[in-house]
């Protein structure tokens, strides 16, 4: 009995040591592939000259415009260049707004710095009384609700200094939207960034046209009329406007990093690749694609072969109403691949990344947690600094919406940069080269840790319990506004 113990025990020990140095070998084999990955951005890493091609060659990347065909033929060959031989084009064909003329008179005077919002009327000549509607907020609208019909609300980008503590901004879609309901017969949105800067974007939640005209102007004028009207001078506004609404084809652009054994599980990281036409959309959403692009190239000149497949995924139509992103998610939905996608992985304007954000799936904090650590032992000056708070308004709502758990960055731009954000500054004198190759690197890192955990906790959720989830994350309002809200009383 005595050697059968001394066996029994000689054996444990030696599983013991085995497992030991097992974990030990695959810990230092994922912090080799992380330092191969960080060593090879460092190096090699193609962002910064590839975004200056797309903006100087290209442009700006309109969906439907030829412009937007060019830069999805761009990506597409340069995925191809780096070895990936599953590329293709994803084509849907949607009805695309494109901006014409547009003027404004106040009190008679025309306003030359003015630009039109997306998804305005095809045609538009309205005159009227302009209001003061402060932020344009819900409560803004309802202590001004027996004032607004028939005139033309004037609201505030952002939220005005000196308003209440606490305050939460909406996007301008759903100001345009509280505009509309409250029977204002235009809106104009006055921009926050001082010097003359003119923001443009869409002023529809939904991706259809809006019943009003909606127009943007330079802070200044926005000031002068807001003092005016404070002072009890009356304003008078005349809008007119032409735009074309028509279908057109599009193409996002897919490349697929197969697994290293054969697998359905997929995880997608994805951002836009169109812009507005004001400017060549350098920081949005050019850094998120060049970075996207340059992260494909790095797993490839590394012969990277990940536990899960992963899906490169150059997204058109955000800009017009996530065009792109909801197309692909209606394509796996009738395929029945929408099951298959593990996480999606969104980069939108990320700055110089500091963590993650796990979207509001607490299961998953720990595990982001954990993945900080790993890039930390490459990078010490990585902050892992992870946030937990879902969001609207890009290309990772469309999955969000289905119930696939989402992330996205954590990150911060410098405000010079981000006072540029949908205005005709966007270009790329602004991209700062070390924060966009640092998104590479930290992004890189984390995307592979993710694609290659052996158990991701965060799972698809149903169709209740998505609704649940969206309630819990205080985005049900945004979503009812937008007329996105599916799940009905």
């Amino acid at each position: 009995m005595k050697n059968i113990s001394k066996i029994i025990i000689s054996l444990l020990y030696s599983l013991s040591i085995f497992l030991l140095i097992s974990c030990d070998t695959n810990q230092k084999e994922e912090e080799n592939v992380l330092s191969a990955i960080n060593q090879e951005v460092r190096k090699n890493s193609k962002a910064y000259a590839n975004l200056e091609k797309i903006t100087t060659d290209i442009g700006h990347r309109l969906t439907g415009s030829e412009n937007g065909a060019k830069a999805e033929e761009y990506t597409y060959e340069l995925l191809k260049s780096y070895g990936y031989e599953d590329v293709r084009y994803h084509e849907f064909e949607v009805e695309a707004w494109a901006r014409d003329t547009v003027r404004l008179e106040i009190n008679n005077e025309e306003v030359e710095e003015v630009v039109s919002l997306g998804h305005s009327p095809v045609s538009a000549d309205v005159q009227g009384q302009v209001i003061d509607v402060n932020n344009g907020l819900r409560a803004d609208f309802d202590s001004l609700k027996n004032e607004i019909k028939g005139k033309i609300a004037l609201v505030y980008i952002g939220i005005l200094d000196g308003s209440p503590e606490g305050l939460n901004n909406i996007h301008r879609s759903e100001k345009t939207a509280l505009a509309i309901e409250y029977g204002a017969k235009g809106i104009i949105i006055s921009n926050q960034v001082p010097g003359g800067v003119l923001l443009t974007g869409t002023a529809s939640a939904t991706g259809s046209l809006i019943d009003i005209p909606a127009i943007c102007i330079s802070y200044e004028k926005g000031m002068e009329l807001k003092e005016k009207l404070k002072n009890g001078k009356e304003i008078s506004a005349h809008i007119q406007m032409s735009n074309t609404s028509e279908i057109i084809k599009s193409r996002n652009v897919i490349a697929t990093l197969p697994a290293v054994e054969e697998t359905n599980e997929n995880i997608i990281i994805g951002g836009h690749l169109d812009s507005w036409d004001l400017s060549t959309g350098a920081i949005d959403n050019g850094i998120g694609i060049a970075a996207i692009l340059d992260i494909a190239r790095t797993y490839k000149a590394l012969d990277l072969k990940p536990k899960r497949n992963i899906q490169f995924v150059m997204f058109m139509g955000e800009e017009q109403g996530l065009l792109g992103s909801k197309e692909m998610v209606k394509m796996l939905a009738n395929e029945g691949k929408l099951e298959n996608v593990a996480y999606m992985m969104n980069i939108d304007m990320s700055g110089n990344p500091k963590g993650f954000n796990a979207a509001g799936r607490e299961e998953m904090v720990p595990i982001f947690n954990a993945i900080g650590q790993k890039i930390q032992s490459v990078d010490s000056s990585y902050e892992n600094m992870n946030g937990n708070t879902a969001g609207l308004h890009s290309d990772h709502q469309s999955f969000m919406m289905e119930g696939v758990p989402i992330v996205g960055l954590v990150g911060n731009l410098e405000s010079k940069v981000y006072s540029y954000y949908h205005s005709n500054g966007d270009d790329f004198d602004l991209v700062n080269k070390e924060h966009l190759e640092n998104t590479v690197r930290l992004s890189g890192m984390f995307l592979w840790e993710l694609a290659n955990q052996n158990e991701i906790p965060a799972k698809k959720l149903d169709f209740e319990q998505t609704k649940e989830f969206l309630i819990e994350q205080g985005l049900r309002e945004e979503l009812e506004l937008g007329n996105s809200w599916k799940w009905g009383e």
